[in-house]
């Protein structure tokens, strides 16, 4: 149960570097593996709820603080918290305040019926003053510098993209911003977006403007321009097709809701040829066989029930898992690029598998 009345000791953040003459490998042992598990987003820390709003229809936004009033480690644009709900789901939901506070992050919640059940938690519970577990940020859409940008939200995709367009502004860089929704009513942000961005941006309310101008807008940029886009898959294909045709020499970044359908045909005839493997959990200390019909995933939370996972497509990036020997069949949405599937080093447990042989993961 992640959800937490009584208040933890307050943590350690490693904020200093031990000398060469008070090097204690015992000590510094444990310090090492707490940075590196804060540099990575992997290190679970408790959170106080401060407040809750309501941004739109169906969308609230979850302010938290440190319980004891410190800093909260940093973020950029286009990192996300893992928060484990009350009920023990483990959900993803994208930063959107200022980087710049260091005692507050947000987030936005939609309101999903037809989802598993993590946002209607989050939307119905009495959350203000209690205290809820996370991972410290990660980021998988990261915001790179460029002179120019192309925003395009799609929804609640516009969680990422407001802390983007404030980063970008606040550069000096030259961006416009496209966003759309089913109605206004449901847009979430607009008022603090026109705040910033002021004729830089378009809202376009599907009932009673239409789709979105992808190809007046992509037509419009030159090849300095980055693309960055998040919203539900078919805004994120749409995008990726006008980008192709309209402006091929543009650098297109995006995160997606789900994985793609290509990703997800893609597995499935990859799974009708999956074989059995031997499967080692080094850290564990327990060696067992991966069936056919079974994923690593499903072996992993036999021996190691509280580990990570969230969508189990290998789209969200929650059960990555060290590797340290055997060959990947790497299956997830292209969050690894080529260098780091090439690398086998890392992969995520809910959809890749060994190809054949023995494979040993630090668990």
């Amino acid at each position: 149960m992640a959800f937490r009345f009584l208040k933890k000791s307050k943590p350690s953040w490693p904020t200093t570097v031990a000398s060469r003459s008070a090097y204690d490998p015992t000590a510094d042992a444990p310090r090492k593996l707490e940075a590196e598990k804060l540099a990575a987003g992997t290190l679970n820390i408790d959170l106080e709820v401060a407040k809750v709003t309501t941004e739109a229809e169906g969308v609230i936004a979850i302010t938290f603080v440190d319980p004891h009033g410190d800093e909260l480690p940093a973020w950029e644009p286009g990192a996300h918290l893992e928060i484990h709900t009350p009920a023990g789901l483990i959900r993803q939901y994208s930063l959107c305040g200022d980087p710049a506070n260091r005692y507050e992050y947000r987030v936005s919640v939609l309101r999903e019926e037809a989802g598993r059940g993590g946002s209607q938690e989050l939307h119905d519970i009495n959350l203000v003053g209690k205290l809820i577990t996370s991972t410290t940020p990660r980021n998988h859409f990261e915001l790179k510098p460029s002179a120019k940008y192309l925003f395009i939200a799609g929804g609640i995709g516009v969680t990422p993209i407001r802390a983007m367009v404030a980063a970008a502004a606040q550069s000096g860089a030259d961006y416009t911003v496209l966003y759309g929704g089913r109605s206004r009513a449901s847009m979430a942000f607009v008022e603090e977006l026109t705040e910033i961005a002021g004729d830089r941006l378009t809202v376009v309310p599907q009932d009673t403007d239409g789709l979105l101008d992808l190809k007046t807008a992509l037509e419009a940029i030159d090849a300095d321009t980055a693309v960055y886009c998040c919203g539900p898959s078919p805004l994120i294909t749409a995008v990726e097709q006008c980008v192709e045709k309209y402006a091929p020499a543009s650098e297109l970044h995006f995160e997606r809701f789900t994985a793609s359908e290509e990703a997800a045909a893609e597995r499935a005839e990859k799974d009708k040829g999956n074989v059995a493997f031997e499967l080692e959990l080094r850290r564990t200390g327990v060696t067992t066989t991966v069936g056919a019909d079974e994923r690593v995933l499903d072996v992993v939370l036999k021996n190691v029930p509280n580990f990570d996972y969230s969508c189990e497509e290998g789209d969200c990036g929650s059960c990555l898992a060290k590797v340290i020997s055997g060959d990947v069949d790497h299956r997830d949405d292209d969050l690894l690029t080529a260098e780091e599937r090439a690398a086998n080093t890392e992969m995520y447990v809910c959809v890749s598998r060994s190809t054949g042989g023995k494979l040993v993961l630090d668990v």
